[in-house]
């Protein structure tokens, strides 16, 4: 089924320019120019993905976010002409999926609107089925991108997913800012890793009644650490028991 994109900005030569680009990908482009036009057309039209600008007349593009992000988790790419990290720190913190900044080559929108709907619209359920993750009391259904604690949901975005996904699939391992972007972007993000630590302290915020931790190893990036499995809790009982003797 082809995907709906639906493209938000005010500027009538990048919304063409996207539209041409993205329908010769093979997507269905659905417009609109203003932040309540673009909120419309999301309750009606149920788009697959938003590429949403930021810097709207009247409702901007962070308040479209964030009442998208109410009641919808639809995947956003944000546009933006601004480079200073605390706008697109906070554009992530609402919610947003991606971002673009202005000026960009149309062919990198394509490319990221693809990682993004890759990730957030499995082509094959029944593989991703059988992959389903454990670890402690975390359980993670690629398939049907759900995450349940102690058997109950908590509600991650979805770059929120995606990254715990990957790192349920490499416990133990220590994974650089670098190789997370690589993986869970879908492309470099040279030099902008604070993307990382922002969407860490999120996921940990989400799993704080879960018995895994997302440890930091400084200098270097994240590791997930469960729980002991019980042979590790025997060694380690043994270890205290033959401690114990020798005092």
């Amino acid at each position: 089924m082809t995907a709906t994109i639906l493209v938000v900005d005010d500027e009538s030569n990048i919304v063409e320019l996207n539209r041409m680009y993205l329908e010769n990908a093979g997507y269905r482009v659905i417009t609109a120019r203003t932040g309540a036009e673009a909120l419309t057309r999301i309750d009606n039209e149920h788009p697959d993905l938003v590429v949403l600008d930021l810097m709207l007349p009247g409702t901007d593009g962070w308040t479209v976010c964030r009442e998208v992000r109410r009641k919808s988790r639809i995947p956003i790419i944000m546009l933006t002409a601004r480079t200073e990290d605390i706008d697109r720190i906070l554009g992530l913190e609402l919610g947003a999926d991606d971002y673009v900044t202005k000026p960009y080559n149309p062919r990198e929108l394509v490319a990221r609107v693809r990682a993004v709907l890759r990730r957030t619209h499995p082509s094959n359920e029944s593989e991703e089925a059988s992959n389903s993750l454990r670890i402690g009391n975390v359980t993670l259904d690629p398939a049907r991108r759900t995450v349940l604690v102690n058997d109950e949901p908590v509600n991650l975005r979805t770059k929120e997913f995606d990254l715990l996904h990957y790192l349920m699939e490499n416990p133990g391992i220590v994974l650089t800012r670098e190789r997370l972007l690589s993986h869970v972007w879908g492309y470099d993000y040279a030099g902008e890793t604070r993307t990382v630590d922002v969407h860490i302290a999120a996921l940990r915020r989400e799993l704080r009644n879960s018995d895994v931790t997302l440890e930091t190893v400084w200098g270097l990036g994240y590791k997930l650490i469960g729980p002991p499995s019980d042979k590790e809790k025997q060694a380690l009982a043994s270890e205290e028991k033959s401690e114990a003797q020798t005092r």
